[in-house]
């Protein structure tokens, strides 16, 4: 298990439990019952082996989310306004929103709250200065962890080896960090002795789903709280207000513009201009990627090395997962690669305009792709990339820990046991194109495939093949025509 740093100050994402103001009951740690063979789990949040062994805790009582609520609203000499919490392990960012949270839930849950940031590549930057802003804002602590390598090598590369898209476009950059984030957030609450976790997600987007399937999974006797959906504060502006009012330091003003997230992965852009689907995106808002056409007027070469579906080496050079990925973001966006513009069906029904910047995971995507036309027959390609819709839509919805997934993952993981080689990829002013590839597996061979005649392959053969094939055809042209 990753260690943890105490500082102070917490990175947000949040999550919610609707309070109800008429149970008077508390909630206690005898009233929820679990399975002892769970107690594993509920330690350690999951269990891993090799890429993508996780284990789902299953909750021998009968849990409903208002069950869970009408215990902890309203306890008997609550402090705060809406009920009485102990501890709160709050996602925290550092930005406006997870600022304004830590007092309100102190407000109006009588508690501690301790801050939880995940680093998940996002950069040093979005990091540096936390502990100081989350004292400011009545936080007890910061808990800060390193997350970056479990993300690419248990979250990210077992999407990738499953060729998972929402869409046809998105590469699923927050939906892949979401889980990673929230299993910690668990781990942390049982490590400080906490009774709920809390996030700063919008009641209209999809990451509090993600966050609260994640702790539903993993520890289900967790309050969350999602401020968003029980404040009065309709917006970003009322959010100033009430940080003002209550002399806590926020980074943004009204006038910030975009809403971003970012990790190793990827990194989005919403709001603004983007909100009208019929304008082009600023040169400017792209940060991890120059405009392919002040790209390098010379191509470039790169070559991944993959073993069983999961990239391994960049050039010849093997590195760890983090730092492959890391890499290949670097030599991607400076060909303007990765770059996604796109109109999606988020999970709560309503459509939204995003842009996406995931260099390094084009190249990927496009890398393993491509060697998988060497290593896997027609039959075994047609039903992968059906299963990989359902994967991509599991992951999208925030089922990362169902059972479902866990499964698919289990056939792409079998599927792709042969899918070992390499890929040669050149990079030109934000296209990616495949030069080269091979395979000890591969099941081209070049003796069959070629126009020649050989041993194997006799040309004659495909006449009866195509008669046979073709008869339906044959027989209902030969209705039509009265034959």
């Amino acid at each position: 298990m990753a260690q943890l740093q105490t500082i102070s100050t917490c990175s947000s994402t949040n999550l919610l439990f609707n309070v109800s103001k008429r149970v008077k009951t508390p909630l206690s740690k005898n009233s929820l019952c679990c399975s002892k063979k769970l107690s594993v789990h509920q330690e350690h949040g999951v269990k891993s082996s090799g890429i993508n062994r996780n284990g789902v805790v299953r909750c021998s009582a009968s849990l409903t989310q208002e069950s869970i609520t009408n215990q902890v609203t309203e306890a008997p000499n609550g402090k705060g306004l809406r009920g009485k919490l102990n501890k709160v392990v709050l996602a925290y960012s550092g930005g406006l929103d997870t600022s304004v949270i830590v007092p309100w839930l102190k407000e109006n849950y009588g508690c501690e709250v301790v801050c939880f940031t995940a680093d998940v590549g996002q950069g040093v930057m979005e990091l540096e200065g936390l502990e100081a802003k989350a004292k400011a804002s009545g936080a007890s602590q910061l808990v800060v962890r390193d997350l970056s390598e479990e993300f690419v090598r248990d979250f990210v590369f077992p999407c990738l080896r499953a060729g998972a898209i929402y869409e046809r476009k998105y590469l699923l950059g927050t939906s892949m960090a979401r889980p990673v984030i929230a299993k910690a957030m668990v781990d942390v609450a049982k490590e400080v002795g906490a009774d709920a976790v809390s996030h700063g997600c919008t009641g209209k987007g999809n990451d509090q789903v993600r966050f609260e399937l994640t702790f539903f999974a993993l520890n289900p006797e967790l309050v969350v709280v999602a401020p968003w959906r029980e404040w009065d504060l309709k917006g970003r502006e009322d959010a100033i207000e009430y940080a003002k009012k209550h002399k806590i330091p926020v980074p943004v003003t009204k006038k910030s513009i975009y809403s971003r997230d970012r990790n190793l992965w990827h990194l989005s852009h919403e709001g603004d201009i983007l909100e009208d689907p019929a304008k082009e995106p600023r040169k400017d808002m792209y940060m991890m990627s120059v405009d392919p056409e002040d790209a390098p007027d010379q191509p470039e070469y790169v070559k991944i090395g993959i073993v069983s579906g999961i990239p391994v080496s960049v050039n010849g050079k093997e590195l760890s997962p983090a730092s492959l990925l890391s890499k290949l973001n670097e030599i991607g966006g400076q060909h303007g690669i990765g770059r996604i513009d796109m109109v999606e069906n988020r999970l709560v029904g309503m459509k939204s305009r995003g842009v996406y910047e995931t260099p390094g995971g084009t190249i990927l995507y496009s890398a393993v792709r491509e060697l998988e036309t060497l290593t896997l027959d027609r039959e075994s390609m047609q039903l992968k990339d059906m299963n990989a819709l359902k994967y991509a839509e599991l992951v999208y919805a925030g089922r990362w820990f169902d059972p479902l997934r866990e499964s698919l993952d289990a056939f792409m993981e079998k599927i792709s046991e042969k899918t070992t080689g390499s890929v040669t990829l050149k990079l030109y002013k934000g296209s990616v194109s495949v030069t080269g590839r091979e395979s000890p597996y591969s099941l081209y061979r070049e003796d069959i495939s070629s126009f020649e005649n050989g041993d194997i392959y006799n040309q004659a053969d495909a006449a009866g093949f195509i008669r046979l094939y073709g008869l339906p055809m044959r027989v209902r042209a030969m209705l039509e025509k009265g034959i």
